[in-house]
């Protein structure tokens, strides 16, 4: 990265690029799959490539290893063509229409986008910026009419602000913002709750849906379950520690069994700014999550932001949010029992026993997985019984050993070491601080967890690792498989008698991402796998309703892998197993968020995050991306109006399941 283009970093705060926060003993992902599955040595030195071949070459049949000849795969369609535009591309017979955009009015009343004239109580009546997760919520179970919930993670104030970026003999800065464009930002995160309706095979937004709602950074909320009252989140302006202003920094989610919407909250180090003493309480605690980075402004003109005034406001994000967006008008609460990290989605399966299983991923460099399992169980024919579920259950973190075998450890206050002689007095101290449970534990350190996806038609869990390029070459050795794992991998859980609530399981690595056709990167992708069809960095999943994969990516780009961030399809069955074919890529510079599909296989909605930014990467740009000088104008294409974050939505032409 440039030096200009650093302070334009599309990791602002969503892509997690320090060299991670854990400094425990505990093993690495990368040792034990070594230890399990090492075949030969890797060759030493960055195996972040920066040639990437054209096509899969012979070599592939060498570094596929187990990988099978693909055929009868899952998935029916042409493959696209991977690359960089300024445009987003589908397979063909396939049409994808933006459906929500940046700015987009929410509701009968509200304002139409005005860029040039934003304002916070504009936004906040508005679809927020940087779309990642979406779920889709239906009505009556109808696969053509519901909710559509949308999350909105951060902003990137230098494509959404004109006039905020100087240019002087080359160099670009970014001059500090207003409190009004601040307020604007604040209104921007949080969330979307929108009516959707298909008509004539086209969906569209129904403005006037009473149901529609925005959740932003100033939305009232409660805190629920074990920490909820605790002294370490009072503050001055709540006292009792049981009220909070606003969600932030929203990636993943998900969608409950009993309908509700699960915000998970990420990146909260950027929020933050000021210090707190070496010997303060929370000095450690904060230090394990890298607060405070600093990255907003926020903190210069709300006291809450800044740890010299409120240093209590830090512990009071980092939670799992969940919405009732059957009722525009309830408080959304922060479900402490579920644990505070950078959590990276929620998405959950109905066990055997009618408990609920919540999949949890800690998006960070050496960092756990986890899950948690609720104490009640769900009843399907009674919404309201099932309303607090989330507020009394058993969090798990994962332990992975060399023999294949994923023990599930129990975050239990006054189990083990999570008594008050480690500094944990109460559940509350074991939820804030999660991470160090984890570290004290034993738990296995991953590769940047970000989605995991329970898969109710094989029983299996798909995890997402995107990264880790902080192994350095000095660690390669037989206990460490690829230095600098710029790639990413996937790795595959199977729970011990298909019970998702159980507490130990079997796993395999399904892949080991990255070009095939460069020997030091130990792809493991099919034969059968295309120069389009092999993909890095694994980030957010979906299983559609025939129980096949789909991934979407994050951190593609021309320098390293010569092709946008996109969708792909993968085979996960029989001996197609660890096929890939790209279906979806967006426009340069942007991340692909979601996926989504409706239950009847129909409709794919996927979210299109930060288009436009970087630039200086593509040979087509070649220069910094800022409002006035964008790398495209996607979705609009008007000199008028700036590149906007966007969900798109992808039905087969005539209509019938995707990719069938």
């Amino acid at each position: 990265m440039n030096d200009q283009s650093q302070i334009f970093a599309s990791s602002r705060l969503e892509a997690n690029t320090g060299e991670g926060h854990n400094l425990s003993a505990n093993p690495t992902m990368g040792e034990i799959i070594s230890a399990r599955f090492s075949r030969r040595g890797f060759l030493g030195g960055s195996l972040a490539v920066t040639a990437i071949a054209a096509s899969v070459s012979p070599i592939a049949l060498l570094t596929a290893g187990e990988a099978r000849a693909a055929t009868g795969t899952a998935f029916n369609f042409d493959e696209v063509e991977a690359g960089v535009d300024a445009d987003h591309h589908v397979a063909a017979g396939y049409d994808a229409d933006v459906l929500l955009r940046w700015g987009d009015a929410l509701f009968a009343d509200a304002p139409e986008f005005d860029p040039a004239n934003q304002t916070a109580a504009a936004q906040r009546q508005q679809f927020g910026y940087n779309n990642d997760y979406v779920g889709y919520i239906p009505f009556e179970g109808s696969a053509e009419h519901g909710l559509l919930v949308v999350n909105h993670e951060y902003t990137n104030p230098h494509l959404m602000f004109p006039g905020i970026v100087t240019l002087v003999e080359g160099k670009i800065t970014l001059n500090p913002l207003s409190k009004e464009q601040v307020d604007i930002e604040m209104a921007a995160h949080g969330g979307s709750i929108v009516e959707i309706v298909k008509v004539d095979g086209k969906w569209q937004v129904v403005r006037d849906g009473a149901m529609n709602r925005r959740v932003t950074a100033d939305t009232e909320m409660l805190l629920t379950g074990p920490a909820a009252g605790s002294k370490r989140l009072m503050t001055v302006a709540d006292p009792a520690g049981t009220k909070v202003f606003g969600t932030l920094n929203n990636c993943a989610g998900g969608v409950t069994p009993w309908g509700t919407y699960v915000m998970a909250e990420e990146n909260l180090q950027g929020y933050f700014m000021g210090e707190l003493t070496a010997d303060h309480p929370e000095a450690a605690n904060y230090d394990r999550l890298g607060i405070p980075e600093g990255s907003y402004e926020w903190g210069l003109h709300y006291d809450r932001f800044d740890l010299s005034k409120e240093p209590n406001e830090p512990n009071r994000f980092g939670w799992i949010v969940e919405v009732d967006p059957l009722d525009p008008t309830s408080t959304p609460k922060k479900r402490t029992a579920l644990g505070r990290f950078k959590h990276e989605g929620a998405e959950s399966i109905v066990a055997k026993d009618g408990r609920v299983v919540f999949y949890l991923g800690d998006d960070e460099r050496f960092d756990y997985v986890y899950k948690f399992v609720t104490a009640g169980t769900f009843n399907p024919d009674d919404r309201a019984a099932n309303m607090d579920l989330l507020d009394s259950g058993t969090l798990f973190v994962a332990k992975f050993d060399a023999a294949g075998t994923v023990v599930w450890m129990p975050l239990i206050h006054g189990e083990g070491p999570l008594t008050a002689d480690n500094g944990f007095t109460s559940q509350a101290d074991v939820v804030i601080e999660v991470r160090r449970a984890g570290d004290l534990l034993g738990a296995t350190k991953m590769d940047r967890p970000e989605d995991i996806q329970p898969n109710a038609v094989n029983g299996k869990v798909y995890v997402m690792l995107t990264n880790n390029t902080k192994r350095t070459a000095e660690q390669v050795d037989e206990a460490n498989p690829r230095a600098e794992n710029a790639f990413g991998h996937i790795i595959e859980i199977a729970e011990t008698d298909g019970d998702f609530a159980g507490t130990t399981g079997t796993w395999e690595v399904l892949l080991k991402c990255g070009d095939p056709s460069v020997a030091e990167v130990g792809a493991t992708f099919s034969t059968e796998t295309t120069a389009n069809g092999w993909f890095g960095m694994p980030d957010n999943c979906a299983v559609d309703a025939a129980g096949r994969l789909w991934v979407s990516t994050d951190g593609n780009n021309p320098t390293v892998t010569g092709r946008t961030d996109g969708l792909w399809a993968v085979d996960t069955e029989g001996e197609a197993r660890a096929t890939s074919k790209l279906f979806y890529r967006v426009p340069v510079g942007a991340e692909m968020c979601g996926p989504l599909f409706t239950p009847d296989d129909e409709t794919a909605f996927v979210a299109v995050q930060h288009p436009g930014d970087g630039g200086a990467d593509w040979a087509g740009f070649g220069r910094v991306s800022y409002y006035e000088d964008p790398a495209t104008r996607w979705p609009d294409f008007n000199d008028a109006l700036p590149v906007r974050p966007s969900v798109v939505v992808i039905t087969k032409q005539g209509g019938g399941k995707i990719a069938v």
